[in-house]
């Protein structure tokens, strides 16, 4: 849609220094709960601490004046790295969670912690970053992405994973549920590769060596503290809620995501226009836009990063739920198996409470919209999450 594509453009040009705190609307005077990544707030009485959890969120925006991708490529993304800038702030969330904890608050001119510069350092423009801009733009490539070219929320979630490979300091396991199934016995052997099918410890099977920070080791070379621990887990499922708009059917299943405490927000938004959806307030999502153009940033001499241009100052943006466009990826960070357990027995009840269920047999029938579950697998027309032990 090329009138969609010219708005993109015009609206990603205006730069932070253009944007006035008085151009966004305040946030809504509202009795109803306020859900921000798995926390609720009051809007009467907290408005204060709203204000505060959205600016502590990272904010990835467009940038210029970076070096060229590729060597020859792009010095700005204006106009076509608006996902790929969602997908920073989703990960960034969860190197945030966990390196930092989810109740970390960002303050303004307050010395930072060394945890924060060095998940900072990972997303600035330039070619040794592990998730800038440059490296997701190239290796998009062997997702049939040109540099370039817009990114769709699945295409950006398997860049995710591959990238997360090469960060060793972050040991995240990244897993992407295709085909809207969520095989739980495939993420525990990704979290835990140095156990065995039964939970038990395994030096070397034949034929097999885990992976550990992309390289092979055998698992006697872990550390023993480590073989005891799980890798964080970064959960991403994409999903079509729709054909060409959200189906109402899923709306308060997408709400209640946002409750969850393992949750990483939404990435998503509109056709050519994409968002980072992080809770929501009435029937309208909050979420963070990275159409803002700004100047690319340079470490000081002191190795520190000025932050003040990666954290918005301003109430947050907020959408009628309904214009959400139907391809979204759902993210969840699981820092414990604790933690991925407890998410599956969260996951399981939004669905149950969202579709009512009534046994027949062996099979569970979904009363609302004739969806079909059996042995914990669940279909219908556009999509639904499914689970297998």
């Amino acid at each position: 849609n090329q009138n969609m594509n010219d708005s993109c453009v015009c609206v990603s040009t205006l730069t932070y220094d253009t944007l006035g705190f008085g151009e966004f609307e305040d946030f809504p005077e509202t009795s109803e709960p306020v859900w921000i990544l798995g926390k609720e707030f009051n809007a009467l009485t907290e408005k204060d601490d709203i204000l505060s959890d959205v600016t502590s969120r990272l904010w990835f925006t467009y940038r210029k004046n970076f070096p060229p991708i590729g060597g020859t490529g792009p010095t700005s993304d204006t106009g076509w790295g608006c996902m790929l800038r969602c997908g920073q702030m989703i990960l960034g969330e969860a190197l945030v969670c966990r390196h930092l904890g989810r109740d970390w608050r960002w303050v303004r001119g307050q010395p930072p912690r060394g945890e924060y510069i060095g998940i900072l350092n990972a997303f600035l423009d330039k070619k040794d970053s592990y998730y800038s801009l440059h490296q997701i733009a190239q290796m998009g490539v062997g997702e049939g992405k040109s540099i370039g070219q817009w990114y769709g929320p699945n295409t950006v979630a398997q860049v995710l994973k591959k990238l997360t490979v090469f960060d060793s300091w972050s040991r995240l396991a990244v897993h992407v549920a295709m085909d809207n199934t969520v095989v739980m016995k495939e993420i525990k052997q990704l979290c835990m590769p140095w156990l065995d099918y039964g939970g038990a410890a395994c030096a070397e099977p034949p034929g097999w060596m885990p992976k550990h920070n992309g390289c092979l080791e055998g698992a006697c070379a872990l550390a023993e503290e480590e073989t005891a621990l799980w890798k964080p887990l970064v959960l991403l499922i994409p999903l079509r809620l729709g054909l060409s708009d959200i189906n109402k059917a899923y709306i308060e299943t997408l709400k209640q995501c946002f409750q969850l405490p393992q949750s990483l927000g939404v990435i998503g938004g509109k056709p050519n226009s994409a968002h980072y959806f992080i809770g929501y307030v009435g029937e309208e999502l909050i979420y963070l836009d990275p159409h803002t153009t700004q100047s690319a940033v340079e470490p000081c001499e002191d190795s520190q990063v000025p932050d003040d241009t990666y954290h918005c100052q301003h109430p947050p943006c907020r959408m009628h739920i309904c214009e959400i466009d139907p391809s979204v990826a759902v993210g969840f960070f699981c820092r414990t198996e604790d933690d991925f357990d407890d998410w599956c027995m969260r996951i399981r009840k939004v669905q149950y409470a969202v579709f009512p269920m009534r046994r027949w047999g062996n099979a569970a029938y979904a009363t609302s919209i004739g969806r079909t579950v059996h042995s914990g697998r669940f279909w219908d027309k556009e999509c639904s999450l499914s689970f297998k032990d």
